[in-house]
């Protein structure tokens, strides 16, 4: 949830400033939302299929969120961040975003810290971080699951890191 906050805060930031400042807040973004989605699908979401009442339903409607999310940022994430529909386009798929937030703190977030213990959600955290590390760092549409990040998710990270260094290695991150 604290993310949540995060992401929040990044949309701001890309918002609130413009050329170089606006393409490295936008970087840091989509990023972030590309990590913490992977996260969600790889942790939260199968515990809240198990743990909650209409767990399935939930998540299934978590997960066609971020489907339409992932690929509203990746069309984004190839415009220059100075083009003029750059703004009008992020400020709709933040108002999904924020919904879809929101939806994930009252459906599942709220429940799984009801229901599972401290031990459960320490372990739940550690595997976060672990699944954090290791995610892609763009949106890749369809990659929605547990199973599909498990698969894809290495190929698509290492893909997304090698761009990254080389964006980094030529000034253009």
């Amino acid at each position: 949830m604290r993310q949540h906050g995060d992401i929040r805060n990044l949309f701001d930031e890309v918002e609130q400033s413009a050329g170089e400042e606006r393409r490295d807040a936008f970087r840091r973004l989509v990023r972030l939302l590309a990590v913490h989605e992977t996260a969600e699908e790889e942790v939260i979401h199968p515990f809240a299929r198990r743990a909650l009442s209409g767990g399935d339903q939930v998540v299934e409607d978590r997960l066609a969120e971020e489907r339409a999310a992932k690929e509203t940022l990746a069309d984004l994430d190839t415009m220059d961040t100075d083009d003029l529909e750059f703004l009008p386009r992020l400020r709709a798929l933040r108002a999904d975003v924020q919904e879809h937030a929101r939806a994930e703190e009252r459906h599942e977030c709220s429940h799984i810290r009801r229901t599972a213990d401290a031990a459960t959600l320490v372990a739940m955290a550690n595997v976060v971080k672990v699944a954090e590390a290791v995610a892609p760092t763009r949106p890749h549409s369809g990659v929605e699951s547990a199973v599909a990040n498990v698969a894809l998710g290495p190929v698509a990270a290492l893909m997304d890191r090698t761009k990254d260094a080389v964006r980094k290695a030529m000034g253009k991150e």
